[in-house]
């Protein structure tokens, strides 16, 4: 089959000339840096040009100021924010438990729980929006550092809420949290009570961090003036990440693989379906709604956030993407979670999209018992479904996606340099961010 070419951020149908959009999947908004033809999609691990030199500020914009140009977006710079942004969250959440636990005593493992949650991540989205704000021309601050920590908690209530969802285990290589807080011995009942004992403790733990969320924002000592400029994009960012997960769950099931003929009667998700859940349910959150809020925070113009649109939505969808490859060929020693989940879990991905598109009919059956939700259905299904996965070019056309869309982001970003848009440091961190968040094996 012909590979397809779809530009990032647009339905993969719509890859012909004069092909109108699928009409459930709208296109990323393109902003500055966003070429009409691709380039030759990368044949290995993507890496992005760094910047060259650029005309520099253009009128109105500040000039970075000593010990704030290029090289602090070096990676050992990106490490020692991720180390202050872990800070500001562990002392946010210390403090949030200890009024917590104080209530009753009885509320230390949510406490303990709450705390794990928080502690982990690689503290991606927080470092979109802190680059969001220095794009603006705006100093380092340790407010900013905290508002950005504000993203890290948006995501760890959609972590503990999306596990819950999918019934998942293990993540990070540790109990999920509707594992961990499963009471112990028989105090609330059989094992079916305390199992849903747990559930119902961590979906009201993934609320709280959603309101924690806001409260670190506001109370991060930024000025009520900077806030309220980005206040209304957290509304956009919380309904866009749910109807990315509403549309997950009602395309999530044995049925992606079926076509009008199948048992329930529904169409089969294809995939452009599965980059609309992509672009709503990852991301915009990941990446291009840090990235606009920390711009809004700075008082950045609306060319700035036009390209971090172009570069944040086709970034964000890679990311997802490799997520979606490393879900079933990553090994959970290094993934810290299982490679089966969205495999009994029959997960709309693009990758599942593209096998059944691809499969023959007897593939297609198989593919069928390969989703069986029981863990031991199957002997050897992760083995055949990788099989499949490679002989379609199922696999290989997920790479090609992941590749196209790198050099998207990658083109946004040099263009908003060359025009002096984007200061040097700015573009330098953006092209290292994007490295990390696709050439990764967790």
């Amino acid at each position: 089959m012909t590979a397809m070419t779809a530009e990032p951020g647009t339905p993969l149908s719509a890859a012909g000339p004069g092909t109108a959009p699928a009409p459930d999947t709208p296109p990323a908004a393109a902003g500055p840096g966003t070429a009409k033809t691709p380039r030759a999609a990368a044949t290995g691990p993507f890496t992005p040009a760094r910047p060259g030199p650029g005309p520099g500020p253009g009128p109105g914009r500040r000039t970075p100021p000593p010990g704030h140009g290029p090289a602090t977006a070096a990676p050992s710079a990106l490490d020692t924010l991720k180390v202050r942004v872990d800070r500001a969250l562990a002392t946010f959440a210390r403090d949030e438990t200890a009024l917590l636990e104080a209530v009753d005593p009885e509320l230390g493992p949510v406490g303990e729980q709450l705390r794990a949650v928080v502690a982990r991540g690689k503290r991606l989205r927080a470092a979109f929006c802190y680059w969001g704000w220095r794009a603006a021309g705006r100093d380092d601050t340790d407010d900013i550092v905290r508002a950005a920590a504000a993203m890290e908690l948006v995501h760890a209530a959609a972590v503990v809420h999306d596990d819950l969802i999918d019934h998942s285990a293990v993540r990070h290589g540790s109990p999920t949290a509707h594992r961990a807080l499963v009471p112990p011995g028989r105090a609330v009942g059989d094992d079916a009570a305390r199992s849903a004992a747990g559930r119902a403790l961590a979906l009201l733990a993934g609320d709280l961090l959603i309101s924690w969320s806001g409260q670190l924002f506001t109370e991060c000592g930024l000025p009520g003036a900077y806030l309220n400029r980005a206040r209304p994009l957290w509304a956009t960012l919380a309904r866009e990440l749910i109807a990315g997960e509403c549309l997950e769950v009602l395309r999530t099931g044995p049925s992606v693989l079926d076509g009008p003929e199948g048992p329930d009667g529904r169409t089969p998700v294809g995939a452009d379906s599965s980059l609309q859940i992509v672009r709503y349910k990852t991301a915009k959150y990941t990446v291009e709604h840090p990235l606009h809020i920390g711009a809004l925070l700075g008082g950045a113009p609306p060319a700035l956030l036009d390209t971090f649109t172009a570069y944040g939505v086709p970034l964000g969808e890679a990311f997802q993407l490799r997520d979606d490859l490393l879900g079933v060929f990553g090994e959970p020693d290094t993934t810290g979670k299982s490679n089966l989940d969205d495999i009994t879990g029959a997960k709309p991905t693009v990758l599942l999209a593209l096998m059944r598109q691809r499969a023959s009919d007897a593939e297609r059956q198989e593919l069928r018992a390969l989703l069986d939700p029981r863990p031991d259905a199957v002997p050897g299904r992760l083995a055949r479904f990788r099989e499949i996965a490679v002989r379609t070019g199922a696999r290989e056309e997920v790479e090609r996606l992941i590749a196209t869309r790198a050099e998207t982001a990658a083109r946004a970003v040099d263009t908003a340099h060359r025009t002096g848009l984007l200061p040097a440091h700015a573009a330098e961190a953006l092209h290292t961010l994007a490295r990390r968040s696709l050439a990764r094996s967790h």
